[in-house]
């Protein structure tokens, strides 16, 4: 069995990115949207909630406060987040909104947050999965955590190489158990104790007013903002859909609105819901058990529903639906990381690769560099949720605020009649006032148990993106130098179109974007082989990237932009009496394609010798390499193995 076979066993058939109906059967509706991307929100609810009770300490009256403030801020921040999803239909998410709406740099800040928030989704959502499956363990398990989570890392890796749609279709039961059961126990909770619902309000008053005779009202206000603070992680996700706009079925603002208020309907209740059930059960932590197992316990305990076996039976159920969501939502990372990073690479921030779809149409490096750092973090921390929290809170209140600011900006320019632009202004600014809070409590608060370690990972991020993109805008000048150079060769006077003969000489020049490479590899091969060639074949083999394939009629603007480049070569031909033609492709690895086209064009023209340029920069090293594809090396390797002569013409810059 060869190493293609096998490749198809694990990851599936390749897709073919040029068929309509590819794109129709890859796109999610509002439901399925709700289960990939909205998972990493409501699994929030396993510790987000727990955070927030804990650090109210002795004081769980608080708790009231806590529960309604988490619901009005999910729909504050989810009502915001829907403008994004207006402005920026293609996706992007906070990254575009803060490169088109505050600044390139800030762009650069807000994506490599991003980035970090999505390692750590899949980080903080396996290690919290790990331990709820381990609050119905013995204890003797807890050692062996770190690498269940490295399994289940790999798991979700290869699922997601599979295909997006494959994978939430997969974890789709999971889902919807998580929904039903917590659905029944947050119901019940409140419920079985509705007698303590018409005291709670008065209670609570009363208690806090008597702790304000203690502390002062200001220090009331501090610790009730410490732990809405320390529970942010609850509010995580929300972006996940702005995000990936470009995932979403037409019509995608509409699909996107619905699954955002799929998303706040169900993150709303579940959280405020939980932490009014640790209210009204008077929730204890206990060792080796998170809060809402403890929870979950007694509530199912009271139901009678038969003896201890059963409930035991019960809870398990409880918590590895609860595990299940968790690990659905370490999936929502490997769709919104690889996602940022390929809008990065758009930019030039990060390595070009990253915008390379596989041949099951999924950004294969971005998930693969995605699953890495995650194992990274988890040994680095020990699969501490705490620890996790705290580095992920500032994250993603960073790409919250900065995201936020920039809406406020946006309505601020474009006060237009019509527009609502007040009320949505007025929304951004009280949703930037939130995050911005949040983000500063946690950093001063938290700033030697983690925080330090978040704006350390994200200035370094920023600073490598800075030096690629550098590299990336010398390049760029020096191939535009090359093409200025180029530009000025004249046109002959020639009219006529002179097709080739099969049976003469042939020159095949695999060509690019850059009508200035094409040029020097033509007028170097009749410089010298002078009047050897008869014919001469231009061939473009285009890569259908993920802007390329997420982007509405940007295929169509890609076969338009590759046919004239090759309409460029072919008339300059013919203007000066030479025999002429072309061949275009598509496909997701310019390797296969300009390899399968070569090889036709062989077939066609026995007589042929495949003629490139590459890029030679002046110190070549890993970075160079890293930043830059040996597609040139590639394929004259595949060709000689065909028997196929290639010619490699080098091009300095």
């Amino acid at each position: 069995m060869n190493n293609k076979k096998i490749r198809e066993i694990i990851l599936g058939k390749a897709l073919d990115p040029m068929k309509l109906e590819t794109r129709h059967s890859m796109a999610l509706v509002a439901f399925l949207a709700w289960v990939g991307l909205g998972a990493d929100g409501l699994s929030s609810s396993s510790y987000g909630p727990e955070e927030t009770f804990k650090a109210l300490g002795a004081h769980t009256h608080l708790g009231l406060y806590m529960a309604l403030a988490t619901a009005v801020t999910v729909f504050i921040i989810a009502l915001a987040y829907n403008q994004v999803i207006e402005l920026f239909p293609t996706g992007g998410g906070g990254y575009r909104v803060a490169s088109k709406l505050v600044g390139p740099y800030m762009g650069l800040i807000s994506g490599c947050a991003l980035i970090l928030d999505y390692v750590l989704t899949i980080a903080i959502s396996i290690a919290s999965g790990v331990d709820a499956l381990a609050s119905f363990l013995p204890l003797g398990f807890q050692p062996y955590k770190l690498w269940a989570e490295v399994f289940f890392i790999g798991l979700l890796i290869v699922m997601n190489l599979r295909g997006l749609k494959e994978a939430i279709q997969i974890l789709l039961p999971i889902f919807l158990g998580f929904v039903f059961t917590h659905l029944i126990l947050i119901g019940y909770g409140i419920y079985a104790h509705a007698s303590h619902l018409p005291d709670i309000v008065p209670n609570t008053l009363v208690d806090t007013a008597a702790l304000a005779k203690n502390i002062g009202w200001t220090g009331v206000a501090g610790m009730l903002l410490l732990a809405y603070s320390q529970g942010g992680g609850t509010y995580t996700g929300l972006e996940a859909v702005s995000n990936n706009v470009n995932l979403l079925a037409e019509p995608r603002v509409r699909t996107g609105k619905v699954t955002m208020l799929y998303m706040a309907l169900s993150l709303a209740f579940t959280a405020a819901g939980i932490i009014l059930l640790y209210l009204l059960w008077d929730a204890k932590v206990v060792p080796g058990e998170t809060l809402n197992a403890s929870t979950f316990k007694t509530i199912i305990a009271s139901m009678g529903l038969g003896g201890p076996l059963l409930n035991q039976v019960l809870l398990v159920i409880v918590l590895a639906f609860e595990a299940g969501l968790l690990f659905v939502a370490a999936n929502t990372g490997f769709l919104g990381g690889p996602a940022v990073l390929s809008n990065m690479a758009a930019d030039s921030w990060v390595p070009h690769k990253f915008r390379y779809l596989s041949t099951r149409l999924v950004t294969q490096n971005g998930i693969l560099v995605l699953g890495v750092a995650a194992l990274a973090i988890l040994f680095w921390t020990r699969g501490s949720v705490t620890l996790l929290v705290v580095l992920y809170s500032i994250s993603v209140f960073l790409t919250f605020a900065i995201s936020l600011f920039g809406l406020c900006l946006y309505w601020m320019r474009n006060r237009k009649p019509g527009t609502h632009w007040l009320r949505r202004l007025l929304l951004s600014l009280v949703g930037f006032v939130i995050c911005a809070g949040i983000l500063a409590i946690l950093v001063v608060r938290r700033f030697t148990e983690g925080g330090w370690a978040t704006a350390v990972i994200i200035a370094a991020i920023a600073g490598l993106c800075v030096l690629i993109r550098k590299h990336y805008a010398q390049t760029k000048k020096a191939i535009c130098s090359v093409d200025e150079v180029f530009a000025g060769q004249p046109f002959g006077s020639d009219t006529e179109a002179i097709e080739p003969n099969p049976e003469n000489q042939t020159a095949v020049f695999i060509v690019g974007t850059s009508r200035g490479g094409g040029l020097h590899a033509l007028l170097w091969v009749q410089r010298m082989f002078p009047g050897h060639f008869k014919n001469f074949i231009f061939v473009n083999a285009r890569t259908v990237d993920s802007h390329a394939y997420g982007g509405e009629g940007a295929l169509e603007e890609m076969r338009e932009e590759a046919a004239a480049t090759l309409e460029y070569f072919v008339d300059f031909c013919h203007s000066h009496g030479m025999a002429s033609s072309s061949y275009i492709g598509f496909g997701t690895d310019a390797v296969d394609e300009v390899t399968r086209l070569c090889e036709e064009i062989s077939h066609a023209f026995p007589n042929a010798i495949f003629f490139t340029s590459k890029l030679i920069f002046s110190t070549d090293n890993w970075f160079t390499r890293l930043l830059h594809n040996q597609a040139a090396l590639a394929v004259q390797r595949r060709l000689h193995l065909e028997g196929l002569q290639m010619v490699i013409l080098p091009m300095k810059v």
